[in-house]
């Protein structure tokens, strides 16, 4: 088994805010995050397809067509958006990086046709990341 990854990034604004609690338990949870006009990231994305090398090609997965399903799936839904407005696959999630990277994976796992989606990985900050591996 080996593991290919592609990275890719984006910008996206979001606010982490649970609309069936108070002010006040959104601002001790969620604190600056809660910030009621949102804020913003440079998000690190990193997608991890597993498989056996192809004999024909020596890829598990041609990495162009790998970068093409993320930015058709993915990247064009969530690059220079507010991840609580403007990302269908995030409707009604609190946008943090747990579940942008489960809602990201639900984007790509029936689209990989070439070997096996492994993880999705989305870093927030340098120091931050949440990782998915499916169910």
């Amino acid at each position: 088994m080996i593991y290919v990854t592609r990275r890719e990034v984006f910008s996206a604004a979001h606010r982490l805010f649970n609309p069936e609690l108070s002010e006040a338990e959104n601002d001790l949870i969620f604190d600056k995050c809660n910030n009621i006009n949102g804020h913003g990231h440079n998000y690190v994305l990193e997608v991890v397809v597993a498989g056996e090398i192809n004999p024909k090609t020596g890829y598990v997965i041609d990495l162009k067509k790998l970068k093409k399903i993320i930015k058709d799936f993915v990247i064009s839904k969530v690059d220079h958006k507010h991840l609580n407005f403007d990302t269908d696959f995030l409707k009604g999630k609190i946008p943090t990086a747990e579940n942008i990277s489960v809602g990201i994976w639900y984007q790509l796992v029936d689209k990989i046709d070439e070997g096996k989606l492994y993880s999705v990985k989305v870093f927030e900050t340098e120091n931050n990341y949440a990782e998915y591996k499916g169910e």
